[in-house]
């Protein structure tokens, strides 16, 4: 047999490899949709993008707050070729998480915690993570081509990327809004050293619409299209790791893990539906928790009841900070003085961050327990912090 020469058994056996670029889009496409996904766009990724001066604008402003990574990776997340210089294409997918309720009714139940709708079932990053794998093995096998696959966990800017492939745009609260989806889904994303037709970008549908910015308790967005981190519930609840600034507590309501009024209130939900991935579907208990029960998880009851939670990544401490935050609001309420003892238990706590916020709740609560507390605390108190809170009632 000639050299370079293969059996025709093992001919008969290749895999047929599609090369042309309008053939690799639809199979992507066709796929990610048999795989479960409820949209799916493909981008260039290899282009120049506006959205890297919008994000150089918003760390210059210092609108990140404490989130030093995004600055620390601002190089990288300028465009997807900063991530791998080989991409060339990008594929975008959305899976729905849409609730079976309306969010901000559970704002009006002043003695339960409110959890973003998201963080109510199981974390995400592991359901979209491994179906964007089982898309990119296929991928791989029909095209020859490499794959990178991200899901919110590495400096790549999914949302306008999700945006130029037509996935829909992003809102005047910077989320990205589908005319189908409304605002409840993840995005994942699978780059691609293959070349593939993209799509076109979504118009921009919100019109003179500013239900959006209008209903935001903190106002964070300083204009239509630009938010400002530090004022976000989001960010006060999940990434900020001191004490809550004063100025926001009250606006913060029951809201214990992120916030999510700015997307309820969006006219384009309309269109959404419940999610039917059950692994998104809320936890009986996180739908509406007690917040004494909360308050008075230990380190190890917190990661038990937590365990393949979103929320078990913040940690016991500024989730229980959270918590009486929220029960320092439930003033208005007639059952809030049974919260009273389980804030005096939390004078005493490890945390520092979790006996400031039970000092400044207790005394939203009862002025003369406070004062009775303070007198009691305050010469054995070193954190300054803490501290402070204390004076504030003085």
């Amino acid at each position: 047999m000639p050299t370079g020469w293969l059996p025709c058994d093992r001919l008969r056996t290749m895999p047929t490899l599609i090369s042309d670029p309008a053939g690799r889009a639809e199979f992507a496409r066709q796929q990610a949709l048999t795989l479960g996904f409820d949209a799916v766009g493909i981008a260039r990724a290899d282009e120049a993008w506006a959205a890297s001066e919008r994000l150089e604008a918003f760390v210059e402003a210092g609108r990140h707050g404490t989130m030093d990574w995004m600055e620390t990776t601002l190089e990288r997340r300028r465009t997807p070729v900063s991530m791998w210089a080989g991409a060339k294409s990008a594929v975008a997918v959305a899976l729905n998480y849409g609730p079976d309720h309306d969010p901000m009714e559970t704002l009006k139940q002043a003695e339960a915690g409110n959890i973003s709708v998201y963080a109510r079932g199981r974390d995400y990053h592991d359901t979209l993570k491994s179906r964007l794998k089982q898309l990119a093995r296929e991928f791989v096998a029909k095209t020859g081509s490499e794959v990178k696959v991200f899901v919110d966990t590495a400096p790549l800017m999914e949302k306008p990327l999700a945006a130029k492939a037509g996935l829909g745009w992003q809102g005047k609260h910077t989320n990205l809004v589908s005319r189908e989806l409304g605002s409840w889904f993840f995005l994942g994303v699978m780059l691609t050293d293959a070349d593939l037709v993209p799509d076109a970008p979504e118009a921009d549908h919100c019109g003179s619409c500013r239900n959006c910015l209008d209903v935001c308790p903190t106002k964070a967005f300083p204009a239509p299209y630009q938010l400002d981190a530090r004022r976000c519930i989001s960010y006060l609840t999940i990434e900020h790791k001191g004490p809550i600034p004063e100025e926001f507590r009250a606006a913060m309501g029951n809201r214990i893990y992120g916030c999510d009024d700015c997307l309820a209130v969006c006219p384009w939900n309309k269109f959404a539906s419940a999610a039917s991935e059950a692994a998104f579907h809320a936890r009986a208990e996180l739908k509406l928790p007690g917040l004494d029960e909360l308050a008075a998880l230990d380190d190890a009851a917190f990661r038990e009841v937590f365990s393949g939670s979103p929320i078990k990544r913040i940690g016991r401490d500024r989730f229980v900070r959270n918590v009486c935050i929220a029960i320092g609001n439930s003033g208005g309420n007639s059952g809030a003085s049974r919260f009273v003892p389980l804030l005096e238990d939390l004078l005493q706590d490890a945390s520092a961050l979790v006996r400031g916020a039970a000092v400044w709740a207790l005394l939203q609560l009862d002025a003369e327990r406070f004062s009775l507390a303070r007198s009691q605390n305050v010469a054995g108190e070193t954190d300054p912090d803490v501290l402070r809170e204390w004076n504030r009632g003085a």
